[in-house]
């Protein structure tokens, strides 16, 4: 692939297509594409984490450290563990191929790096972030209301 592969591969990622192209051509060139076999683990639970990874092609099952049931399958264009882009954290699940895959690995230190040199971008990650925490408490009092409602006596 060459480098306006894969910005415009970037670009249908959804937080990552706000960042605007210069940025994105950053991230292009800085990212590291690996190859992960059938079976193969890209990373377990607990583990710290230094980056995020994006499917370019085949697919994964993520296995949560704890809580659901069923692993979830992520495909092309899913961007794992998007948190380590922007602070220290570990590893939520543990993520294997279920087949010949290929991954974009972005470092956090790059991606940083990056948006100190795009202000811009950093601006609109910024508004996409605050966003999704609106909407994430407006689901949480949904959850609430709802709990609320159905704990009343009849």
């Amino acid at each position: 692939m060459t480098i306006e592969d894969d910005i415009a591969f970037l670009e249908r990622i959804p937080i990552l297509r706000r960042l605007g192209a210069p940025a994105l051509r950053i991230l292009a060139i800085g990212a590291e594409s690996y190859r992960v076999e059938a079976g193969q683990v890209l990373f377990a639970a607990g583990e710290t984490a230094d980056g995020a990874y994006i499917v370019q092609q085949g697919s994964f099952n993520l296995r949560p450290q704890a809580g659901a049931e069923a692993d979830v399958v992520a495909g092309p264009g899913t961007l794992l563990g998007e948190a380590a882009l922007l602070a220290e954290t570990t590893r939520l699940a543990t993520v294997t191929a279920r087949e010949p895959s290929t991954v974009l690995r972005v470092p956090r230190a790059m991606f940083l790096k990056m948006l100190e040199g795009y202000p811009d971008a950093a601006q609109r990650l910024r508004e996409v972030i605050a966003a999704r925490a609106d909407e994430w408490a407006r689901d949480i009092e949904n959850v609430r209301a709802a709990l609320a409602a159905g704990s009343e006596p009849k």
